[in-house]
């Protein structure tokens, strides 16, 4: 099973990720949790280069092909592997980020956007996605105070350009609602962590029964 967590930096996606990954391995579940961009060699290069301060003059389109290059990498060398395997994935964003910040974002062409998403993924898509919903300010102001002071090329972006990207998460949701569950995320941690544990329990087949000797 393929589980992936959307939403805007600052709404908690990796703290999610990491509890829920624990829940579900104290269940007896085999549990791989990666990230994107990054999650292999070939994509936590490009991953500097997408978040480097230095590189302000990169353009929307170079920056969409760097996220799909990563993409494509970690789907060929992680993903498809595990599921194989009979893992469940737990991946912080997936290509819906590249619709909502690249796409509504930067506005580029949603169309060539999900041609490009389809070759560098081969079709590989969620089973379920889950959408922590923060307000953008809220996000932007979690992500200015956070105490690593890991602020990067991507969060230096005005309020509107946010905006806009909530409208394109808000309208892929509208488009599949059954891939979908929405999340708010402005609530105690643990509050978020159970809703996030009911939303993933109806979507989870049942454990293979274990063989009798």
């Amino acid at each position: 099973m393929f589980i992936t967590f959307e939403g805007s930096d600052g709404s908690g996606k990796t703290t999610q990720i990491h509890l829920l990954a624990d829940h579900l391995k104290a269940a007896g579940r085999t549990v791989l949790s990666t990230r994107e961009p990054g999650g292999t060699r070939i994509g936590d290069g490009i991953r500097q280069l997408l978040l480097d301060l230095a590189h302000t003059e990169m353009h929307a389109r170079a920056e969409t092909l760097l996220f799909n290059a990563a993409r494509a990498q970690i789907v060929a060398e992680v993903i498809r592997p595990a599921i194989a395997a009979g893992q469940i994935v737990l991946c912080d964003r997936f290509a819906d980020s590249t619709l909502a910040y690249q796409g509504y974002g930067h506005r580029q062409d949603i169309a060539q956007l999900k041609r490009l998403i389809a070759y560098a993924t081969g079709g590989l898509r969620p089973d379920l996605t889950l959408y922590l919903d923060l307000p953008p300010e809220d996000g932007i102001r979690r992500n200015r105070g956070r105490a690593d002071g890991d602020w990067n090329r991507l969060d230096a972006q005005e309020l509107s350009f946010y905006q806009r990207v909530e409208t394109g998460y808000r309208r892929l949701i509208a488009q599949e609602p059954q891939r979908w569950t929405v999340i708010d995320a402005n609530r105690p941690r643990d509050e978020v962590h159970q809703d996030i544990i009911r939303a993933v329990q109806r979507k989870l087949p049942a454990p293979a029964p274990s063989r009798s000797k």
